[in-house]
Parts: structure tokens; sequence; C-alpha cells
């Protein structure tokens, strides 16, 4: 007979606000069953504002998880807690933010979910789409494992499921130390389409993410983002996509094993952005010619710190192919940068000024 997985939810709040009644502990205990989604979800609506989620054991769902802001929702650790889209449930996002639900014009209330994993099961859910849709400021994800996504692993956008907008900002997240694995399109999208800038200014640090179909890690908007320490491999696409750079940093990554181009930049002509100490190598990927660092401008002319970075090719390619694309110009310093076994170590175009700095 095959045992029943019991999953406890606990809810526990700091202390009460004067009026406010204290939480008392809500076990639910799932059966491994396409019930278990009413059990978290019935936990999560009884919650008031402060209180914490933990959830144990193994969890089979067909419906989405709604999460509310101002709560964490925690798992025992990342093999203690387990959470897998039942076959044929198809869903548009396993978990996501209410508002994203709700298809609502303003941004979900912050909200913290750590240590557990979520499985999007994709073999057997062929037009399910993705596994976790933050549509919230002030969030964080962190120590997650989320593999079998049939598209992204984890969307941070600015839509809702109807494709609502939004009409204020949803800044000042937090996104580290999760591990992402056979996603069907991208590991992790920054949702945020030109000419919205809602999605600004969060942290993308220290995640490893593998066998993407599409990027590893794309961003709409990377204005005032901080993307550091990050290891992605084997890559349908291109390592890292981060778009309308503004005030933005790039740095430390390791890129290795994509497909087209490795690092791929745009950037806006406000401000100045950087990028350095980044490690973009092709070893057992494509033997087509690759572009290793490419940058374009959006408009007026772009300022860019290129710094420190190290470039290793499989005997083809170019290393730093610098344009201006559609903009005025792109100011750049490019110092050093180790860039070997590639056809054109760096490309310059028209309108571009490259200097060692001051």
């Amino acid at each position: 007979m095959t045992s029943l997985v019991a999953l406890t939810v606990l809810l526990v709040s700091s202390a009460p606000t004067i009026g406010q009644p204290g939480i008392a502990s809500a076990p639910a205990a799932c059966k491994n069953t396409t019930t278990d989604d009413e059990t978290i979800n019935n936990a999560i609506a009884a919650s008031v504002p402060g209180a914490e989620i933990v959830i144990t054991g193994t969890c089979l769902i067909d419906k989405p998880i709604r999460l509310l802001g101002d709560r964490t929702y925690r798992g025992e650790n990342r093999t203690g807690t387990v959470i897998r889209q039942a076959n044929g449930a198809n869903l548009d996002a396993m978990l996501a933010s209410d508002t994203y639900l709700d298809n609502a014009t303003f941004t979900g209330g912050p909200f913290t979910i750590k240590s557990l994993t979520l499985i999007g099961n994709s073999a057997a859910n062929p037009t399910a789409r993705d596994v976790l849709v933050v549509r919230s400021w002030q969030t964080v994800v962190e120590d997650l494992v989320i593999e079998e996504a049939k598209r992204h692993a984890l969307r941070v956008t600015s839509l809702s499921a109807n494709g609502t907008k939004l009409t204020n900002t949803q800044v000042n997240g937090r996104i580290s130390g999760n591990h992402i694995a056979a996603s069907g399109g991208r590991g992790i999208f920054v949702e945020d389409p030109d000419p919205g800038n809602s999605v600004t200014d969060w942290q993308l640090n220290d995640n490893w993410i593998e066998k993407s179909g599409s990027d590893a890690i794309a961003l709409d908007n990377s204005a005032g983002w901080v993307v550091r320490g990050n290891h992605v491999y084997e890559v349908g696409g291109a390592g890292i996509r981060a778009s309308r750079m503004y005030g933005t940093t790039i740095a430390d990554n390791y890129i290795e094993d994509f497909t087209g181009v490795g690092l791929q930049v745009t950037v806006q002509g406000d401000t100045a952005s950087t990028i350095s100490g980044n490690k973009i190598f092709q070893l057992l990927g494509s033997t087509a010619a690759s572009t290793y660092l490419a940058t374009s401008v959006n408009y007026d002319t772009a300022n860019l710190a290129i710094v420190g970075n190290a470039i290793r090719g499989n005997g083809s390619g170019i290393g730093l192919d610098l344009q201006k694309g559609p903009g005025t110009a792109l100011v750049a310093t490019s110092t050093g940068n180790v860039v070997t076994g590639v056809t054109t170590p760096r490309r310059v175009g028209t309108g571009v000024t490259v200097s060692a700095g001051v």
C-alpha cells in the first residue's frame, strides 16, 4: 500500500497588535492527492498578515497556490518539502501572487518563499506554463529548487494572468541561492514590457540555472538591478540577457555553454552601468561561432564600464562586440579583460568610443 506523506501547515505570527487575535498553529495534513492545494490555500486564507506558513512533506496540486502578501512561506528544507504539479493539471502557474491571479492593477504585498522544491512535471503537462509567478514588491525568493517547468521556472512580472499592466511599481526584491533546472523556456524571466518601468531595483544573486530551453536569465528591464554571482550552464539561448540597463550591475557571473550570445545587454542613455568580473566560456556547448559579450544602446549616449571579464572560446566567434545599435553613441571603458579562443577578440562599431578609463 502506498504510504501517505503528511504535510503540515503551521501558522506562526509575531506578537499580535492590540485588537488583533493571535495566530494558533493550524495543521493541515496533505495526503499526496489533488486535494492538497485546497489544504494549503485554506490555511493561507485563514492566516493574517505576519503569519509564517510552514509546509512539510509532499504535496500534489492541480490548482494554483494563491500567495497572499505580508506572509512567509517556508518549507522544512529542499528535500523535506516538495510541491509537484499533478499529471494533466496544465496550470498557468503553480504558485502565484494574489494580484497576478486577480488581474489587479497594483502590485501585491511583500512575501518571502524559501526552502522547498517545486516540480512542474512538464512531461505530463504539455500545455502548462510557469512554476512560480511573482507580482509583488519587496519579495524574497531564496533556497528553492525549481525543476521541469514547461515554460519559465520563475517569472517576475508586471502583467497579470490576463495581461493587465501595473499602474504602480514593483521594486526592491531579492532572488538568491536557488537551483533551477530543465525549464522549457527561461530559468528566470523578468517581464516588464517597454514602455513599462515597474520591475526595477532588485537583486538577483548566487543562483544556479542549468539546461534551460531558452535564456537562463532574461530581464526585460534591468534598471537598478544587481545581477551577481550566478552560474548558468548548458543553455538553449543566451546565458544572461539584460535589457534597458540603467544604473545596473552585472558582475561575477559564470556563464558557460550557451547558444548564440553569452551576455547580451542593451543600455539606456541616461546614466551609466557596469559589467565586471564575469566568466564567459564556451567549452561543451555549440561549436558554431558565438558572441560572448554584446552591447546595444536604446537611445541617446550610453556609458558602460566593462572591466576584468574573462572570455574563453572554442576557436571562433567574437569576444566583445561593442555596438551602439539604435542609440546615438556608446562611451565605454574596456580594461583588464582577457579574451582567448575566439576569432575576433573585440569588435567596435561606428559611434562607439572605447578607452581604458581614468
